[in-house]
């Protein structure tokens, strides 16, 4: 079988020399198997010619000047336009057909540098926040948590600092999260119930505690914050925001810039917090002691969207125990009044 089957009858003449030295002859030519075979006038078979080792002498020049290699002594000088044309396309035919080497190792180096990207891209800022989360110590998770703080107060005013009412708020804190919690902030505006912040720092909104008539619903918001913390470390959520420039800097200094952190604020006031799993945050109201439907009436006041956990609340139809005591419930309402 012939490279291509048009040409496998093509024959035409041509001048050939065997080597440099030697006369130049005519000859006959005609397409074998994958080769150029040179005849004489008596049709012996004087040499067979590898079509995909054929070289042009004089691209684009006529006669057409072919040899059969690099290094070959023989030349063959041709006219016939048909033939010179059919060499050129056989011969390239066959070229592609052949196992090529150097590409085969040019796809696999480039499949393999995909490969690291792809690894790096997609894997690598994962495990390095990942890392970065599990070798943090408290003391830095609280520095960032702080400077977290200072930024958020600039957009929603300072923390309210009313003496009784500031004592009441870590009350109700050490009553229902115990040490769970670092320290809770009450705030003039800003967050949609409640924000955890890293180095266990708690943000609540004042209408939380202002506008609603026990401390219950301040406590659902608490346990609520908690336990989206517990899903997803503060921490790590800031540093898959921040990105992983700022992830190496932390790793690698202990230090986060100042401007990643306010942009982090800023971004963290103007996302909707997911709300929790709703079977693990009902535990978390039966562990503490705390009724739930008043947190899910203050999230929706008819009760449709959160009618799992008022159908849940373990003190439903009974009375719950006291948070805290009437006179701290009404320090806390008047936290912001200084």
């Amino acid at each position: 079988m012939t490279a291509l089957k048009k040409y496998d009858r093509l024959e035409s003449t041509g001048i050939w020399r065997e080597s440099p030295d030697a006369q130049r002859r005519d000859v006959l030519l005609s397409f074998g198997d994958a080769t150029l075979i040179i005849r004489d006038k008596t049709d012996t078979a004087l040499a067979h010619w590898s079509l995909p080792a054929i070289e042009r002498l004089n691209p684009g020049a006529r006669p057409a000047l072919f040899r059969p290699g690099p290094d070959a002594g023989e030349e063959l000088e041709l006219e016939d336009g048909t033939l010179i044309d059919a060499i050129e396309k056989v011969r390239k035919t066959i070229a592609r057909r052949r196992p090529h080497r150097g590409r085969l190792r040019l796809y696999i180096f480039t499949g393999l540098i995909a490969a690291i990207g792809a690894l790096g891209y997609f894997w690598l800022p994962g495990a390095l926040v990942r890392h970065t989360v599990t070798v943090v110590p408290e003391s830095k998770r609280l520095a960032i948590g702080t400077a977290l703080l200072g930024h958020m107060t600039r957009l929603t005013g300072d923390t309210c600092r009313s003496n009784l009412g500031v004592a009441a708020l870590a009350r109700l804190k050490a009553r229902v999260l115990g040490d769970g919690l670092r320290k809770a902030y009450v705030v003039p505006s800003g967050p949609d119930g409640a924000l955890y912040l890293p180095g266990g720092l708690l943000l609540l909104n004042r209408t939380v505690v202002e506008d609603h008539d026990s401390a219950d619903v301040a406590a659902g918001f608490m346990l609520a914050a908690v336990e989206q913390a517990r899903n997803t470390d503060p921490l790590e959520q800031f540093l898959k925001q921040a990105g992983g420039a700022a992830t190496l800097h932390l790793l690698t200094t202990g230090q986060v810039r100042d401007d990643v952190l306010r942009d982090y604020a800023q971004t963290l006031l103007a996302t909707p917090v997911p709300a929790p799993n709703v079977d693990l945050l009902l535990e978390r109201f039966a562990t503490a002691k705390v009724a739930a439907s008043p947190y899910a009436y203050a999230l929706d006041i008819t009760g449709e969207s959160t009618f799992e956990i008022i159908e849940a609340d373990p003190y439903r139809g009974v009375e719950a125990p006291r948070l805290i005591s009437d006179g701290d419930w009404i320090s806390l309402q008047e936290i912001c009044s200084e």
